[in-house]
């Protein structure tokens, strides 16, 4: 597996390298966003390692350009600013995921692996969080060997968060994809919605988790594994 490393600090950026390279890794550094442009426009990548705090473009902007060029190579954002508020702005801006610094490698390499299975279950049309497993082709969801039942409203809701796992969803964003089809939903509904679909995952690792005044998101809770 290949992974891009925008880093400006040498020093992190030489033990980021040698550490990832001795867990099976291939690595890439380079210290700014003009050179990871340069990079991505010349090789492939199975991962992006990005850093915010970078000299002539910063990281989110970095991020918003590349995104603005349709690449989904996954994205991890690391970070020594780890408030709620950007981390949402970095999920809605297109990162798959983030790690405060300092943090530890191990933790880091589980979370490459993690999305970059995720990444490739998105290219054959399945999609994961944890446990929970939806099969696009099939159409249907499976919470380890089970396959779930459910109504035709949660089924798409459901759909719409594990297809951004980790990134929240408004309810205005849940109404516009699925008013078309649903002429009758509204506000109030989403939240009966989820509500029943808590009540599903009750007793999985998995977590509806609501924002206030952003919205929901699905998310792995590994700690109840």
């Amino acid at each position: 597996m290949k992974l891009l490393l925008v880093e400006d600090d040498e020093d992190l950026a030489e033990w980021l390298t040698q550490s990832l390279v001795g867990r099976g890794f291939q690595v890439d550094w380079t210290e700014d966003g003009r050179g990871a442009e340069a990079s991505i426009a010349a090789d492939s990548y199975d991962l992006i390692l990005l850093d915010l705090g970078l000299p002539q473009m910063t990281g989110a902007e970095f991020l918003a350009r590349l995104k603005a060029r349709g690449n989904d190579t996954p994205l991890l954002v690391m970070t020594a600013r780890d408030s709620l508020a950007q981390r949402v702005a970095l999920l809605r801006d297109g990162a798959d995921d983030f790690m405060g610094k300092p943090f530890a490698i191990e933790e880091l390499e589980v979370r490459i692996h993690a999305l970059i299975r995720r990444s490739h279950g998105r290219a054959r049309g399945v999609y994961a969080c944890g446990p929970l497993c939806f099969d696009q082709a099939g159409q249907r969801f499976t919470l380890g060997d089970e396959v779930l039942s459910l109504s035709p409203r949660e089924h798409a809701v459901l759909r719409l968060l594990i297809q951004r796992p980790g990134d929240p969803l408004s309810k205005t964003q849940i109404l516009d994809r699925l008013v078309s089809v649903e002429s009758d939903m509204n506000p109030e509904a989403i939240e009966v919605i989820i509500h029943r679909l808590r009540k599903r995952l009750a007793h999985a690792p998995i977590q509806i988790v609501t924002l206030r005044g952003i919205g929901y998101l699905l998310e792995h809770d590994e700690d109840r594994e």
